[in-house]
């Protein structure tokens, strides 16, 4: 078993600045090469508080907060354009980048890094993406891809 500090936050095993123990394939083949996490060691333990500190700013405070943010994100679709051919291909695809900035543009403020897209969105048309916005609450987005 390898001890490793997340980086980044890894859906089923913790958030970033969580000390956690996985197989050491899965930490040598996996989260080490895509910086998810690096080797815990006892110098580390400074970079660990760190890491928490810079989530606790980016986390929403409350649950009533993100229950709010929550509802204004279901009430409406969020509108992505994207450079398309005839047929609704889109040149590359629609990233979690490219929907955060259309929610911000649409009023509200969500981390890049919470939107999970199930299946790479390659065309024109709707899709459902899913926003963890607190440990309790998740949004479920209505994302409407058009051709720019």
């Amino acid at each position: 078993m390898a001890k490793l500090i997340l980086t980044h936050e890894v859906t089923g095993l913790g958030e970033p600045g969580d000390v956690v123990e996985v197989k050491d394939g899965y930490a040598r083949n996996y989260l080490v090469p895509r910086k998810l996490a690096t080797p815990w060691s006892k110098g580390a333990e400074s970079q660990v508080s760190a890491i928490r500190k810079a989530r606790k700013t980016r986390e929403i405070a409350s649950l009533d907060d993100a229950k709010a943010i929550r509802d204004s994100l279901q009430s409406k679709p969020v509108v992505v354009e994207a450079k398309a051919g005839t047929a609704g291909r889109l040149f590359g695809a629609v990233t979690t980048a490219d929907i955060a900035s259309a929610v911000a543009a649409a009023g509200s403020s969500v981390d890049k890094r919470k939107i999970e897209i199930g299946q790479p969105i390659k065309s024109t048309g709707d899709y459902t993406v899913s926003v963890r916005l607190h440990p309790e609450v998740s949004a479920t987005v209505a994302v409407k891809v058009v051709a720019a």
